[in-house]
């Protein structure tokens, strides 16, 4: 991989699958450098082992789709914005096929399955539950092929630059600890989600919210930070990774099951297992609330399931529970809900413009209102796609030939050495107070506490100087964002849950949220 040069057209901050979809569209329009954060192979789309949602199957159409989709948003969801996804995405599907993308077949046959809230069989995998890493493949190996393509690895992005109100290029800190700085007439957001704000998430270490940080540093608006996605299944073990269970176990039909081998979820939706996720994650929430166990758990059962399918159709989740001693096609698998997805963050418009010149989102990091207040299942591939692709063009669109020259600089070297554990248990302090105050239950107390103890941390945070302190800042900023937009709707909606607010209340609130400075607003 080659390292970030001083200027160029268009820099990227992502090597997901928005990330790489913009730069491909951008390949012919100028110089494109992408940069990651680690290694290409890193992103959060690795994880994406559901599937991605398109309706291509003879049962299906793309009317149907769209209905599921906004009926998962909870009335929420931009219906324009929705309405693109879904009509986009054969082309995009087709796109993948051609960049030799292999999903699973049954002969030449495209295989289609289910999963909560959605009408159709409509979710293509790749290797069973390897989507994301099969989709990332396919697009890395595209951007090979394209010579004004630079992907840079170990490239930690700390802030945007602004000249004359206009995004003009970015600040990093390159692998030496040194830090740069790259010219450049647009910047892409595609850094991905914030799932590292909450101490049990199924994000990878990276995903400490730096694009929405940045953007709001810089004074761009975001949007709809209130709705954090929770995922209902993700494993619990001491010492394990919240390693996340895929939806589609329950929609191949595997039961939730508490600590008295009840299944609970048919007394709290008729969907049953397959309820929306805030549904059954709040249900999860609730059976082990009323467990008399000290640290409970509830389960997951794909016992009654034939063996040989559940292993040929979730090898990754089948061998990485091995690893820690449980067989799935025997065991019952201990889970709790963990932070997964954030529907908000960067506000743009439908071609990935921000309220910034010049600087534009897509993917995780952006917030269209595609989803609403609670993103439909395996619609988060697709995201990435369709909005990647449009933010390219719309980038190439609006191209300002010859970059402003790049500022010199010194390279000054900043540490990236031994671990700071002050700057560690600042941050697990962080995770647990955003856990317990601003997690999937919530109400004005808690929130209120969250916001003033984020508040009186500020200074730990201030001036920042290596990657670490620059995550914790970007956490402590986006943690911020969520409590106060999560204060400020004062209502219940898709994945935000008030107790003390536990009602829609669409005269008031059928608007999304926004922040910018001190001010939050509706609209």
């Amino acid at each position: 991989m080659e390292c970030a040069p001083a200027e160029t057209d268009f820099v990227i901050i992502g090597a997901g699958i928005a990330g790489l979809r913009a730069a491909i569209e951008l390949a012919n329009a100028g110089r494109v450098v992408v940069l990651a954060k680690r290694e290409v192979k890193d992103p959060a789309t690795q994880l994406a082992q559901g599937g991605i949602a398109t309706a291509l199957s003879d049962e299906d159409e793309i009317s149907l789709h769209l209905q599921d989709t906004l009926n998962a948003g909870d009335g929420l969801c931009n219906a324009e914005a929705a309405r693109i996804l879904v009509e986009d995405a054969p082309e995009r599907f087709e796109e993948l096929i051609e960049w030799g993308t292999q999903f699973d077949r049954e002969g030449t046959k495209l295989t289609f399955g289910h999963e909560g809230a959605h009408s159709r069989n409509r979710i293509l995998h790749a290797h069973g539950d390897s989507t994301g890493r099969e989709i990332l493949r396919a697009l890395v190996a595209k951007a090979k092929t394209l010579k004004h393509v630079s992907v840079c690895e170990f490239e930690f992005t700390t802030d945007l630059c602004i000249e004359d109100g206009r995004v003009c290029g970015l600040d990093l800190i390159n692998s030496s600890g040194e830090i740069g700085h790259i010219a450049a007439s647009s910047v892409l957001l595609a850094s991905g989600g914030m799932g590292q704000l909450y101490r049990n998430t199924t994000n990878l270490s990276v995903a400490t919210g730096d694009g929405v940080a940045m953007a709001f540093r810089a004074g761009a608006e975001v949007s709809d930070m209130e709705f954090i996605q929770f995922h209902p299944t993700a494993l619990y073990l001491k010492n394990a990774p919240r390693f996340l269970l895929s939806e589609a176990l329950r929609g191949e039909g595997a039961y939730l099951r508490n600590l008295e081998m009840h299944r609970f979820m048919p007394k709290y939706h008729p969907m049953g297992e397959l309820a929306p996720r805030d549904v059954v994650a709040r249900a999860i929430l609730h059976e082990l609330e009323v467990s008399p166990a000290k640290d409970p758990v509830v389960y997951l059962d794909l016992t009654h399931l034939k063996a040989s399918h559940v292993k040929a159709h979730f090898p990754r989740i089948y061998s990485t529970c091995l690893q820690y001693n449980i067989d799935i096609t025997t065991d019952l698998i201990p889970i709790r809900p963990a932070a997964h997805y954030a529907m908000g963050g960067v506000r743009t418009n439908l071609e990935g413009r921000a309220s910034l010149p010049a600087l534009y989102a897509a993917g995780e990091a952006a917030a269209t209102g595609v989803h609403g207040a609670n993103r439909l299942a395996s619609n988060s591939l697709l995201d990435g796609l369709v909005f990647g692709a449009r933010a390219g063009r719309k980038m190439r669109d609006e191209l300002r030939r010859g970059p402003a020259k790049a500022r010199i600089k010194p390279r000054v070297a900043y540490s990236n050495g031994p671990v700071d554990a002050g700057l560690e248990g600042l941050v697990r302090e962080m995770q647990e107070l955003i856990w317990d105050k601003v997690g999937i239950v919530r109400d004005g107390a808690k929130l209120k506490h969250a916001i003033s103890h984020l508040e009186q941390l500020a200074p730990r945070v201030a001036r920042p100087k290596t990657r670490r302190s620059y995550e914790a800042s970007n956490i402590h900023t986006a943690g911020l964002l969520v409590a106060r937009s999560a204060l400020a709707r004062e209502e219940s909606r898709g994945a935000h849950y008030r107790t003390d607010f536990p009602a829609h209340d669409d005269k008031k609130f059928l608007k999304h949220s926004v922040v910018k400075g001190e001010r939050t607003w509706f609209e």
